[in-house]
């Protein structure tokens, strides 16, 4: 681990609509306003936390930055999006890291439509955050920082 943890926060398809998209399901929060929270919750940390926070709607772009992860980061947040119903290699890529993985949902998968009730991602992640809207993210980084410390 670095003296300051790297937490990859990584985003998946249609999350660059976030505010716009379904607000009644995705809430109102912009994907730059849930960066903002990101970073904010690293800096409450002792000692601090950088963010690096990115988006895309491109499966490969996603395995790319996973397998990024495994040298540059201390713990890996996906919100994988409809990949994460989808994705073999979403899970595959996931699988190869050694640090801690935070799979999130910003509303609740088991609660919606039964297509979306299968993660290929959840066993491959430490712990899953589900339905508590853009807090989620912030619950997310708190969860991959308590792991990171654990390991030491």
């Amino acid at each position: 681990m670095a003296d300051t943890p790297v937490i990859h926060v990584l985003n998946g398809p249609n999350l660059n609509l976030l505010g716009v998209r379904e607000p009644d399901i995705y809430g109102r929060d912009t994907l730059a306003d849930i960066e903002q929270s990101c970073i904010k919750a690293a800096a409450k940390v002792e000692g601090g936390a950088t963010v690096v926070f990115r988006q895309t709607n491109h499966e490969g772009v996603l395995v790319d930055w996973i397998q990024e992860a495994r040298e540059g980061a201390d713990a890996l947040i996906i919100n994988p999006a409809a990949y994460g119903h989808t994705s073999v290699a979403l899970h595959d890529a996931l699988k190869t890291l050694s640090i801690p993985v935070i799979e999130l949902h910003l509303s609740n998968p088991a609660a919606r439509e039964a297509f979306r009730h299968h993660s290929y991602v959840s066993s491959a992640a430490t712990g899953v955050i589900a339905g508590f809207g853009a807090a989620g993210y912030e619950l997310a980084v708190q969860a991959a920082l308590i792991k990171v410390r654990e390991r030491g």
